[in-house]
């Protein structure tokens, strides 16, 4: 903790840039995608240079939304691994909504809803590449037939509107809980914050400090 408002660290500057990487590859992948997706939305093309050069980035992009993701992958997964928490932050969510989350039990780094997002986007992203694959035809186009493309497709357009969906629903909750993006902007949040929302990972972490690790992911 330092400064005259107590902060905490909460990510490092590397995953910070994990993070954004993840996030610019998901927004343009979702412009690209919808643009393709059906006539109406054609316009979006001119964002990255006419359909041809769409077509052709779209999976690129998705290759690096891959490669960004595994990093998160490795750095959190095992502080979204199932909590004794979990169960009573969900159950208690309507307290949640209302602000009254001193009523719950003590969260750890992530809640039960941060780790839905996690674990959803996990599962989507690998459903994405599998199908996008398949349907990836300047090179992949000789080892699957024109049923399979097809099935793919449509489980492909139905994993991308989902996660756009939790994506939506993930930056909404970051802009619903104050002081929220704090943590991926600069990397630390208020000790007011973290006390509120997080306030077992606050313990565990002003623990490391005091035993001369060093905070914060």
């Amino acid at each position: 903790m330092s400064g005259t408002t107590p902060t905490v660290r909460r990510y490092t500057p590397a995953a910070r840039a994990n993070h954004w990487l993840t996030a610019i590859s998901l927004v343009l992948l979702a412009l690209s995608g919808l643009s393709l997706f059906h006539p109406s939305l054609f316009f979006l093309t001119g964002l990255f240079g006419g359909g041809a050069w769409t077509r052709a980035i779209h999976p690129w992009i998705g290759v690096v939304l891959v490669f960004s993701f595994a990093g998160l992958f490795v750095r959190f997964f095992r502080l979204n691994l199932p909590a004794n928490e979990d169960a009573a932050w969900i159950k208690g969510l309507p307290e949640v909504l209302k602000g009254h989350e001193e009523n719950l039990p003590e969260q750890g780094k992530y809640n039960a809803g941060q780790k839905g997002v996690f674990w959803g986007m996990t599962i989507l992203i690998l459903v994405l590449v599998s199908s996008g694959l398949v349907i990836w035809d300047q090179y992949f186009s000789q080892y699957t037939s024109i049923g399979q493309k097809r099935v793919a497709m449509l489980t492909h357009s139905i994993a991308a509107i989902c996660a756009m969906l939790i994506w939506i629903v993930h930056v909404y909750a970051a802009i619903w809980v104050r002081g929220t993006f704090s943590g991926m902007t600069r990397g630390s949040v208020t000790a007011g914050w973290a006390w509120r929302h997080h306030r077992k990972w606050l313990r565990e972490e002003v623990q490391k400090e005091q035993g001369g690790a060093t905070p914060g992911e």
